[in-house]
């Protein structure tokens, strides 16, 4: 699998600057990189057709739109996430029907096959997963590539130590400051209720009320995290919440952390004295999922892969 990262990344930077990989050109690493990246991965691991692409922005947004409150009512943003969960149901359950006879070595395939030894998946189960995984996998780790590069721009000394390699675990804890520091995922305001009364400050929330979970702010706990308003791949005993925690940890956690890692990488060795258009960058409206909309980037060429 890391060998398939790998070369996704490789082929999407060689298209930054054509064949002979000269010239200053500029990129935007959303659009040029930071999309297509995940979701060729996703693509590619559930075995489902790359040019459905459209059709997976239009259903994995409408989920997402479904958490931001500036968009309506939570009865109307439950009704929405239920008619868009439902689209995307009925476009997995036709991927589904037409493997029975004919399985490949993808994901969904897989999860119809029931190898392990334990009982296989209900057809339910399956189309929820794949559902959960295409939206988990899509937007966040977008985001997270793309606050990732933007958090390297704005600190020259750290992405000059991913860029000489003679760090072999600096990718790795860099992107763990990235998901305390500046997570793809900003709070949670659905699908949690509380099991009893819990006072917090002096203030006691009564058993069952629904509440919202402000992830990048408790990552940011001064009581709980040295000078949290550093960006700093070197602190020691780095807990956060960017992936939330859990029953509820993030089912693409997996597959984003080496994502992230080799991106970051890959765009510190190759890009050749990579500089920020404009900064800040314009913003997505999403109050919940934080990262720029584009992140356009001047470079003076790519380095050989």
């Amino acid at each position: 699998m890391m060998s398939d990262l790998l070369g996704i990344v490789t082929r999407l930077i060689d298209d930054f600057t054509g064949e002979d990989g000269s010239g200053t050109v500029r990129v935007d690493l959303v659009d040029d990189f930071a999309y297509p990246f995940p979701v060729t991965v996703i693509c590619e691991l559930l075995g489902v057709p790359r040019e459905d692409e459209p059709r997976f922005q239009v259903m994995s947004g409408a989920v997402i739109d479904t958490a931001d409150p500036t968009t309506g009512g939570i009865v109307e943003r439950q009704r929405r996430r239920a008619e868009a969960v439902a689209d995307l149901g009925q476009y997995f359950a036709q991927l589904l029907d037409a493997r029975h006879g004919r399985r490949g070595a993808d994901l969904l395939s897989g999860l119809l096959g029931g190898d392990s030894d334990e009982a296989p998946m209900s057809h339910e189960e399956i189309l929820s997963n794949a559902a959960l995984l295409l939206v988990a996998g899509h937007e966040t780790t977008v985001n997270l590539v793309t606050n990732g590069m933007l958090t390297l721009l704005r600190h020259p000394e750290v992405l000059d130590r991913l860029r000489r390699g003679d760090e072999p675990d600096l990718a790795a804890r860099v992107v763990e400051e990235l998901l305390r520091y500046e997570p793809p995922v900003q709070f949670l305001s659905s699908g949690r209720n509380t099991l009893d009364d819990i006072e917090i400050a002096g203030t006691t929330i009564p058993k069952g009320s629904p509440i919202a979970l402000v992830l990048a702010s408790g990552s940011r706990d001064p009581g709980f995290v040295t000078d949290p308003d550093r960006f700093d791949p070197d602190r020691e005993h780095n807990e956060h919440l960017g992936f939330g925690g859990g029953i509820h940890y993030c089912f693409d956690a997996p597959l984003a952390r080496p994502e992230t890692q080799i991106a970051l990488t890959q765009l510190a060795h190759r890009l050749q004295n990579p500089r920020l258009v404009a900064d800040p960058p314009p913003y997505r409206a999403s109050p919940s999922l934080r990262g720029p909309r584009h992140l356009l980037v001047e470079i003076d060429g790519v380095n050989p892969a």
